[in-house]
């Protein structure tokens, strides 16, 4: 017991440090996540060997990768999948997984290093959304038209990877698979129906449980925890993978309750984000053989660029031919594919499952990990540089420099005007629709009526230094990243 809480006590202390380095990194450009996958590799049993992934620490992993997934699925809005982005979505994914196949079974290479089976198929088709939704969140890009394609679309970069473990990766035969799946299926219909029935009921014992919300019983948070663990260990049961029974019960946590609860929320970030998600990053990275990843580079890069080659292009394409109802700029497009390329723990999944049944060198497993630790690093700093690049517009620049050589400074501290303005008016949005839903619900007090004022002020501030550029603030308000520059 003394090595468990050794152990445990140096991951909590990266855990807790991780955070403040991260802060103090000048642009803030390394994610946590990547502290904690690189600390991992270096504190664990390929590393200086202080961190030892026992029984203990191995529950935990598991807990903290349920808890990752719970999270990704309660993200998940079902009217966002039923929508027209999330249709295209998934046929987004379906192309990519009609790509990855003919790929990996027979381009040479993969063939050469052992890996054309199904688990590399799979590996190179996901999204990890779970672990985007706090990136997304520091980089204040959450419910911005960016943030909204990266979530449509990693929707069903997390969520086929998932169904394609279950079904590809099943030792049983096809009727088998489908009888226990659907068997899986009815216990989350049941999961999902009962509480909805006693909501819309209004059922005493949904009235208890909701008074006790926030008392020392903590009923609903209690409750929460039980259906995860609940679906986890049916997914042992039925031979599933635990990340189709975490997965599924954040999305009918969401289903239960459509508009959300932001104590609950907090609670299961607080347990999650706070304690049990960072161990399973650690673990993650502790798991990632150095020494093997080292022996491999071409493998790792060849992953890392199939990866960008097979998930971002047709994301790319498919924000690029549905432009009429995502009307985004190319360089947002990039954006967006970049971000949903960033893949980890479905590949710590489904090669871990790999490893275990036979199919997979672990090894090998080894440096596919750590090529997805890479990408938790790479992809989101590609897309921050292409959409803080995208407002400035460079190409129209270069070209109006092109034009008057004389004025390229104008030129450039106009762009770069343009840009700042452009993203305060985003925020400036964000707050205006939170007061207006904070004064249907509640009715604006005095601090309020003060902000919205403010906002106000600001408002016209901005659209009047946009008059003085050229630009029709009308435009810019409908489209924020679809302006148009004074000609010189």
């Amino acid at each position: 017991m003394t090595q468990e809480l050794v152990s445990l006590t140096i991951i909590m202390a990266v855990a807790a440090v991780s955070p403040i380095v991260a802060q103090l990194i000048p642009g803030k450009f390394i994610p946590q996540t990547v502290l904690l996958l690189a600390a991992g590799t270096a504190l664990g049993p390929y590393g200086l060997g202080v961190i030892e992934v026992n029984d203990a620490v191995k529950l935990l992993n598991e807990l903290g990768m349920a808890f990752l997934f719970l999270l990704a699925g309660y993200e998940i809005d079902p009217k966002r999948l039923a929508g027209h982005q999330g249709k295209v979505g998934l046929l987004t994914w379906g192309i990519t997984l009609g790509l990855a196949w003919p790929v990996v079974t027979f381009l040479p290479f993969f063939t050469k290093q052992g890996i054309n089976g199904v688990a590399t198929v799979i590996a190179l088709t996901t999204t990890a959304l779970g672990t985007l939704m706090p990136i997304l969140k520091e980089r204040n890009l959450e419910g911005t038209p960016i943030g909204d394609a990266i979530i449509s679309y990693g929707t069903w970069g997390e969520l086929g990877p998932i169904l394609a473990m279950a079904i590809l990766l099943s030792t049983r035969t096809g009727w088998q698979t489908m009888l226990v799946l659907g068997a899986f299926l009815a216990i989350c219909l049941l999961c999902a129906m009962l509480p909805t029935k006693a909501l819309r009921t209004g059922h005493r014992l949904y009235r208890f449980l909701t008074e006790n919300a926030n008392t020392s019983s903590q009923t609903l948070m209690r409750l929460t925890t039980f259906l995860l663990i609940f679906l986890v260990t049916i997914s042992a049961l039925f031979e599933l993978d635990a990340v189709l029974g975490a997965f599924a019960a954040g999305f009918i946590l969401r289903y239960i309750i459509p508009d959300g609860s932001k104590s609950l929320e907090m609670k299961l970030e607080g347990v999650g984000y706070g304690f049990l998600i960072p161990v399973f990053f650690v673990v993650s990275g502790a798991a990632i053989n150095v020494r093997a990843v080292a022996s491999r580079p071409a493998l790792l890069v060849a992953f890392i660029v199939m990866l960008m080659l097979i998930r971002a292009v047709p994301v790319y394409v498919a924000l690029s031919l549905d432009k009429r109802k995502n009307p985004l700029s190319s360089h947002h497009r990039v954006t967006v594919a970049l971000y949903c390329t960033t893949a980890l723990p479905i590949i710590v999944a489904v090669t871990s499952l790999a490893v275990k049944v036979g199919t997979m060198q672990s090894d090998t497993a080894s440096t596919l990990v750590a090529a997805g630790a890479i990408t938790v690093f790479l992809m989101p700093l590609l897309g921050s540089i292409t959409y803080q690049v995208a407002d400035i517009h460079p190409v129209t620049a270069v070209r109006e420099i092109a034009h008057t050589p004389s004025d390229w400074r104008t030129i450039v501290r106009e762009h770069a005007q343009v840009r700042a303005l452009l993203h305060h008016q985003d925020r400036l949005k964000r707050m205006a629709e939170t007061l207006k839903s904070l004064e249907k619900q509640e009715g604006l007090n005095g601090l309020d009526s003060r902000r919205a004022e403010l906002v106000e002020r600001a408002r016209l501030e901005i659209d009047r230094q946009l008059k003085e550029l050229g630009l029709d603030p009308q435009l810019t308000t409908q489209l924020p990243h679809n302006y148009r520059y004074p000609k010189n």
